[in-house]
């Protein structure tokens, strides 16, 4: 979902970054021993900017830092841009596989559902021959006792 950032959205944004630049700790310590030298920016002004008429030199060195601080902090957005969508394709793909692994599982499930079926069947079947096998076996012992019973009156 997209939304679009309001000027206030944006106000509260560059507080936040203002806040954690002025939190972070120096990268060194400077030596108060060696006298600082200034050296050119190594990175162009960006396209999107251009000095005025009539700028001071320091505004216009001022101008230019800030300018390259920005374009610095827009490139790494960007950056988590691409990011976000190598995840969001990382997601996509875990999205597919899950997506197989269910129908490998529905599979599986209609596979035990038949093989439930089959034993089901399998240990009816053995119980109704275990009951033929009682009556055959009970008529049998009434024909042998009717048998014996008629050999013993004659």
């Amino acid at each position: 979902m997209v939304r679009s950032l309001g000027k206030d959205h944006l106000t509260e944004i560059e507080r936040a970054i203002e806040a954690e630049v002025r939190n972070r700790p120096p990268v060194h310590e400077p030596n108060h021993a060696t006298t600082p030298t200034v050296s050119a920016p190594t990175m162009a002004m960006p396209d999107y900017v251009e000095h005025s008429a009539g700028a001071t030199e320091i505004g216009k060195l001022s101008a230019e830092a800030v300018v390259r601080e920005y374009e610095i902090a827009a490139k790494e957005i960007e950056v988590m841009g691409m990011e976000l969508m190598d995840l969001v394709k990382q997601c996509e793909t875990v999205t597919r596989n899950a997506l197989g692994v269910t129908e490998e599982l529905k599979e599986t499930a209609s596979r035990y559902r038949e093989e439930a079926k089959r034993v089901f069947q399998q240990i009816e079947n053995c119980s109704q021959v275990t009951a033929e096998v009682r009556n055959i076996c009970n008529d049998l012992r009434e024909k042998i006792a009717a048998r014996n019973s008629t050999t013993k009156t004659d």
